[in-house]
């Protein structure tokens, strides 16, 4: 059932051909009468493109497409599935120039947000290329005489996946190329924000790949309409989102509502503690990568900077002095380290956590402005842990540094938040920082480093409102498939009655 492979290097991928579509069942619906999205650049404001406005029909198409793919695709063999996703890395790379401006133009991605991105992505899609072989089962003893026991491990069926605009490529290959790879077929909805890189990109990737029609599908549109059909579909067997913890919330009771498993990757307030015996140069440097990547607009973040009161004026003068040397511009030149952010409301909402503490005490040590969409590297002082910069997450550049007395002040700060993503902790003594970083309530903690760092084959995911579930190996197997326990009697089993 393979259709034949198309791995064409001329093909085009560029930020300029024509996305104006959805793309449900193997074909390009550029849907006339349905709304528009513009798609702008957020550096210069100029429109790229426009995609449609997805209805909830538009969804129910490409459930009914995903259904009907999902058993041929299941059939496939391991290295049939495991192909496509090897052969997709490989487009990846034949393109990177081409991806890379569209990551740069649409997203506001600056060249050290680009890298990481992509090649996180390549990497991810090597490893997720093993996947079918790697999701064994299990034969087990029975007590019954003559009774075998086999665990197997089955496609979960329909994954509806809905992803967000901060590093929207990886965030939507982490879950679609897994879910492919172990023989699941895919609706795809991804942010208004950034539908090529997020999604119309890996339509058109599988479908150059030679992926059979229907098990990819792509719907752009908003999230009240398009997001919340996918959320609430009967088709869906899962349901992947990532995004706002209060967002997540909505997503999880429509899931349910159709017993589907939600896998959601939600929002975090992620601590940087500085102990007082740390290494102050490698704090700050840890400091200035985990607070300005992507301008702060990661769910991985530092949020907080949490600092011994014996080095918290020094640490945060230090950080400062970094922080306004980062150039800022356009992300398509190549020294630019702070590049847009991604919209207005975006913009609003972090420049009203900065006036709202200022108002509550703290204090400006560097930044605090922004031109249009290009907001200043920001580091505060003077903070504490209920201020809004630091009780919310601003999702930005910004820096509130909350001095600390001891390490179990520390801890209390740390596990402040109904957050529990992600976390890192400092100490020129690796025992002594493991011991805080023990009590700290998160899903992935790293020691005399910072929290913007993944793996494809260690666990992603946290704890409280941060979510449920983890993505990447042996973990989001588990939640792109299904156990299934199979007994054979191979030999008269004798009953009580």
């Amino acid at each position: 059932m393979s259709q034949p492979i198309s791995t064409d290097a001329e093909a085009g991928l560029s930020v300029d051909d024509d996305w104006n579509a959805i793309f449900v069942d193997g074909e390009w619906r550029s849907v006339a009468d349905r709304d528009r999205i513009a798609v702008k650049n957020p550096a210069t404001g100029e429109q790229l493109t426009e995609v449609p406005a997805g209805t909830a029909e538009d969804v129910d198409d490409a459930y009914e497409a995903a259904m009907e793919a999902q058993a041929d695709w299941a059939a496939e063999t391991p290295g049939t599935r495991g192909g496509v996703v090897r052969r997709v890395a490989g487009l990846l790379e034949d393109h990177e120039a081409e991806i890379r401006e569209i990551m740069a133009v649409e997203g506001g991605s600056p060249k050290s947000k680009q890298d990481i991105e992509f090649g996180g992505t390549v990497g991810l899609l090597h490893d997720v290329s093993s996947y079918p072989l790697r999701a064994g089962g299990e034969h087990n003893e029975s007590n019954i005489p003559g009774k075998e026991n086999m665990v197997l491990r089955q496609p979960a069926g329909v994954v509806g996946v809905i992803t967000p605009w901060n590093v929207p490529m990886k965030l939507s290959f982490r879950v679609v190329a897994p879910a492919i790879a172990l023989g699941n077929s895919v609706v795809l909805k991804p942010a208004e924000d950034t539908p090529i890189a997020g999604g119309l990109l890996l339509a058109k990737l599988f479908e150059m790949a030679g992926l059979p029609d229907g098990v990819l599908n792509v719907v752009t549109g908003d999230g009240e309409t398009a997001g919340d059909r996918t959320a609430a579909h009967p088709g869906s067997d899962v349901v992947a989102f990532t995004g706002s913890t209060n967002a997540g919330r909505k997503v999880a009771k429509n899931a349910v509502e159709h017993f589907a498993l939600p896998a959601l990757e939600l929002g975090g307030n992620n601590p940087h503690v500085v102990l007082d015996d740390a290494d102050l140069d490698q704090a700050v440097d840890a400091g200035v990568f985990g607070s300005f990547w992507n301008q702060g607009q990661v769910c991985i973040s530092i949020n907080r900077h949490l600092v011994h009161e014996s080095i918290a004026d020094e640490y945060a003068e230090r950080l400062a002095e970094r922080a306004s040397e980062l150039e800022i511009g356009d992300p398509t030149d190549d020294d630019v380290v702070i590049g847009p952010i991604i919209n207005e409301s975006q913009v609003e909402r972090m420049m009203g956590y900065v006036e709202r503490s200022v108002e509550q005490g703290a204090d400006v040590l560097t930044g605090g402005e922004r031109d249009g969409l290009f907001v200043e590297p920001t580091v505060l002082t003077n903070m504490t842990n209920d201020m809004a910069a630091a009780c919310n997450e601003h999702f930005g550049p910004i820096v509130p540094v909350i001095p600390f007395s001891d390490d179990d002040e520390a801890v209390e700060l740390a596990n402040g938040t109904d957050y529990g993503l992600a976390g890192s902790v400092h100490s020129a003594d690796r025992g002594h920082a493991r011991d805080v970083a023990d009590r700290i309530d998160v899903g992935m903690m790293h020691v005399n480093d910072q929290p913007i760092h993944v793996e494809p084959h260690m666990p992603f995911g946290g704890m409280k409102g941060s979510g449920t579930g983890r993505y990447n190996g042996q973990w989001i197997i588990d939640e792109l498939t299904e156990v299934k326990w199979t007994s054979v009697q191979r030999e008269p089993r004798t009953y009580p009655f």
